[in-house]
């Protein structure tokens, strides 16, 4: 209920997702307007369970909210629907900071995770797996290793992969470039001997394919996503008005049709629907605050696979891996420092 669009595009999205997937959903939202749209745009909802509540987490509210002033609001009960194993999976489009803080807390991280983070994937030259994309503003150097640890799992189990490299979003290649953060969290990745780093990688580079799993703070990780996003868009503006400017450039696009579509399906956001966040012990799936009915519809479609994929048990058998060295690391620093 609490999305940019909601709850029109996300009723008339469940509905192309029933259509399409063979799932069962349960909505979780004011009935009454869950019925209004259904009934505006001759859409059958018989087949949906719905929950209704009538309070709404909002933009503006404070994140906390989800499990304190607004503990009985759409999202609020949804994740603990979740938590309670009424359902599999659970997708939204409403405020990031308190669906995150909600999933943490309802629904909790899997044991070993520090943070958890909200891992999206780009069609870059290869397809590149972004964490964080805002979920954590401030992060230490041990949550950019241990993003990298969850990358990877998440792109072997997902993607296939059978080592994907791992890269650490900065201003520059070298390993004296960035903030002290930068500069510690390349100092442990590199270090780490459960990811393949492959350093630090710029902006211009990671669109060219220079890693498969790009870790950074989540402000950072935002602003690089949604710039990307924007300049997709503005290419695309510009190069429809290129190829409309005349006769001539208007029937080399008619034979340019199929591959200019299929340019414009790989660019749009909408197409790939939302982002899960990596680490919470069971689906939940970030979508776009502005996602129309094919946006949610994706989204909902990769809650369904990360769902029916097991990627948590290996995230889980990664962040036990990872505790488990930490552990080690601290031991046997101890055991130097009382030898000193």
């Amino acid at each position: 209920m609490g999305g940019d669009k909601a709850p029109d595009e996300m009723v008339k999205g469940v509905c192309l997702a029933a259509a399409e997937f063979n799932a069962t959903y349960i909505l979780v939202g004011d009935r009454r307007e869950i019925e209004r749209v259904a009934e505006e745009n001759g859409l059958d909802i018989r087949r949906f369970d719905i929950v209704h509540t009538e309070s709404v987490i909002t933009m503006e509210d404070d994140p906390v909210s989800v499990v304190r002033a607004k503990k009985d609001s759409s999202m609020a009960k949804g994740l603990q629907l979740l938590a309670e194993g009424a359902g599999d999976a659970f997708v939204s489009t409403g405020n990031t900071g308190a669906l995150f803080t909600g999933a943490t807390l309802i629904v909790r991280k899997i044991k070993g995770v520090l943070r958890a983070g909200i891992g999206t994937v780009i069609p870059f030259a290869n397809p590149t797996l972004l964490l964080d994309t805002g979920a954590n503003v401030t992060v230490t150097e041990e949550n950019l290793e241990q993003f990298g640890v969850m990358g990877s799992a998440y792109m072997k189990k997902m993607y296939g992969l059978s080592e994907p490299r791992v890269g650490l979003l900065n201003n520059g290649s070298e390993s004296c470039k960035g903030t002290d953060l930068q500069r510690a969290a390349y100092a442990l990745l590199s270090e780490s001997s459960e990811i393949n780093f492959v350093g630090n990688v710029e902006s211009n580079t990671a669109v060219f394919g220079g890693c498969d799993v790009l870790v950074a703070d989540g402000f950072t990780g935002n602003i690089f996503l949604k710039s990307v996003e924007g300049v997709g868009k503005l290419m695309l503006t510009k190069l429809k008005n290129v190829l409309y400017s005349s006769p001539v450039t208007k029937l080399a696009a008619l034979t340019m049709k199929k591959q200019l579509t299929d340019m414009k399906k790989e660019l749009d956001p909408n197409e790939h629907g939302g982002a899960p966040i990596l680490g919470i012990s069971k689906p939940v799936v970030k979508a776009h605050g502005s996602s129309d009915a094919k946006a949610f519809k994706n989204a909902i479609r990769q809650a369904i696979s990360y769902a029916d994929s097991g990627v948590i048990y290996d995230l889980a058998e990664s962040a036990a891996a990872f505790a488990e060295r930490k552990r080690s690391e601290q031991e046997r620093k101890r055991q130097q420092a009382e030898q000193v």
